[in-house]
């Protein structure tokens, strides 16, 4: 297979397989005789494998943590159990932090007229330092 039709196989696009492959999180594929990548169902499967943790969130770094866990077949599923523990912990403070965005935005619009006259103060609290928002 070649990186286009890998890429809609694993449901990522071309880029993101490139740039997997330029940061070392997957082995680069061998090249064919017209130079082209030819992927084979391994690495199929470990693209498959990155794409799914980064749909989870994961970062580069602990999926290379994960990628090793899941070659290692003499693992403990305990050091799995934690890595996905702590990322749910991680995306559960990202999701209330956006909460808190998403409630102060709310707050500021209840506050701006919404009408032709020039005075916002949504642009007035964004202009103002942050320990006085």
């Amino acid at each position: 297979m070649k990186v286009g039709e890998v890429a809609r196989a694993v449901g990522v696009s071309s880029k993101a397989i490139r740039t997997w492959e330029a940061a070392g999180l997957v082995p680069g594929a061998a090249r064919g005789p017209s130079g082209y990548r030819a992927y084979t169902a391994a690495d199929l499967a470990t693209l498959r494998f990155v794409a799914q943790a980064r749909r989870l969130g994961f970062g580069m770094e602990r999926i290379r943590g994960l990628l090793a866990l899941w070659q290692d077949r003499g693992r403990s599923s305990a050091e799995v159990k934690r890595l996905a523990l702590a990322q749910a912990t991680l995306l559960r403070e990202e999701a209330a932090a956006l909460t808190r965005m998403a409630d102060e935005l709310e707050r500021l619009a209840a506050h701006c007229h919404g009408d032709a006259r020039p005075d916002c103060p949504i642009l007035d609290a964004l202009a103002r330092p942050a320990d006085h928002a």
